[in-house]
């Protein structure tokens, strides 16, 4: 558990140094750029690239991704136009991380890819990225289980605010 930690602790410095050198990459949001970012991220984990093709089940809630490939692509694609039609930046990162988590396009490495290229779209307008160092995995969880089952935002909502206001208040 401990390689495979320090593994995608260094895949996420290896998306996130991509993102740096290349800070307009996700302007415009496209499927495919994200598919790329993905494919950074778990490479070399043994997880399959691209959007899947088959059923994955979140622990812990009722909530049911989509299953159909054509279903989940047509889904990026409204997430896509949706992000893209936004001029507030910190708008369009908080609907990138909650919706790409929130559709499960990929087996594994959601959440991982949707805050890289969420501290994508920060970057690139010159903000600070969001780390979530000091938010607990179980508020996380629980903000993000509100979202899947509720629609409610408000939750996450405010844990990126607070994240935000952290990485100004310590690294700036």
């Amino acid at each position: 558990m401990r390689r495979c930690q320090n593994s995608k602790n260094y895949k996420n410095k290896e998306a996130l140094d991509f993102i740096v050198k290349i800070p307009n990459y996700i302007d415009p949001v496209e499927i495919r750029r994200i598919e790329d970012i993905h494919s950074i991220l778990i490479q070399d984990l043994g997880v399959e690239r691209n959007i899947r093709t088959r059923r994955v089940g979140i622990s812990g809630t009722n909530y049911k991704p989509l299953e159909n490939e054509y279903q989940i692509r047509e889904a990026l694609q409204h997430m896509c136009n949706l992000v893209n039609s936004k001029q507030n930046v910190f708008e369009k990162s908080l609907l990138l991380l909650i919706l790409l988590s929130y559709i499960q396009a990929f087996n594994d490495g959601n959440k991982r890819t949707a805050r890289i290229v969420s501290n994508a779209c920060l970057i690139n307008q010159r903000y600070c990225p969001l780390s979530f160092r000091t938010i607990d995995s179980i508020e996380y969880k629980k903000a993000m289980l509100i979202f899947y089952e509720q629609n409610n935002i408000s939750a996450f909502k405010k844990i990126f605010i607070d994240q935000f206001e952290f990485a100004v208040n310590t690294y700036f």
